[in-house]
């Protein structure tokens, strides 16, 4: 039964040669892009929690354990869902097309410090932040799994993962 999906899978690849240097540049652009960005909530959001947007350490950190939690739960959740679906546009497409605007827009409402008293501001933080880790991984997933479906060539998947992968580094 393995060995009959397997085949019936095998023929839904399109064969691939060769991947231009150009391609491969513009397809570690999106994770240079992507990780542009959380790079930058890595490095600075802490910081701005506590020393800009007026929480405390321990509620920032506390913030941080909480996502990476939701984190361990959101993760696999979107991957089942990224895995069966199956659109016309395409499996991965329509999560990036729709996650990356959200994201953005994420990734501003996270350093915008708003109005709000101190609980207030500590739910404003917690939402934003959360939407945001999920956001990412709502993009990040699929983005990741594109290798796999842009050619089935061995060689080619490690030279795309090769590019993908030093260019998101660029960006840390």
């Amino acid at each position: 039964m393995k060995a009959q999906e397997t085949l019936q899978q095998s023929k839904h690849l399109r064969p691939i040669g060769h991947i231009g240097a150009g391609e491969k540049i513009g397809f570690g652009l999106g994770d240079f892009a992507c990780n542009l960005i959380y790079a930058s909530l890595s490095t600075y959001l802490l910081f701005f929690y506590t020393n800009v947007f007026g929480i405390s350490a321990g509620a920032a950190s506390l913030l941080f354990l909480v996502v990476r939690f939701i984190d361990a739960f959101s993760d696999p959740i979107i991957g089942f869902f990224v895995d069966k679906s199956n659109t016309k546009y395409g499996k991965y497409r329509p999560f990036l097309l729709y996650g990356a605007v959200p994201f953005a827009v994420l990734a501003v409402l996270c350093f915008t410090v708003p109005g709000f008293g101190g609980t207030g501001k500590l739910i404003y933080a917690y939402i934003t932040y959360i939407m945001l880790s999920v956001c990412y991984t709502f993009v990040n997933v699929p983005y990741g799994s594109l290798t796999a479906a842009m050619t089935n060539d061995q060689q080619e998947s490690v030279s795309l993962t090769t590019y993908r992968t030093f260019l998101a580094m660029l960006a840390k």
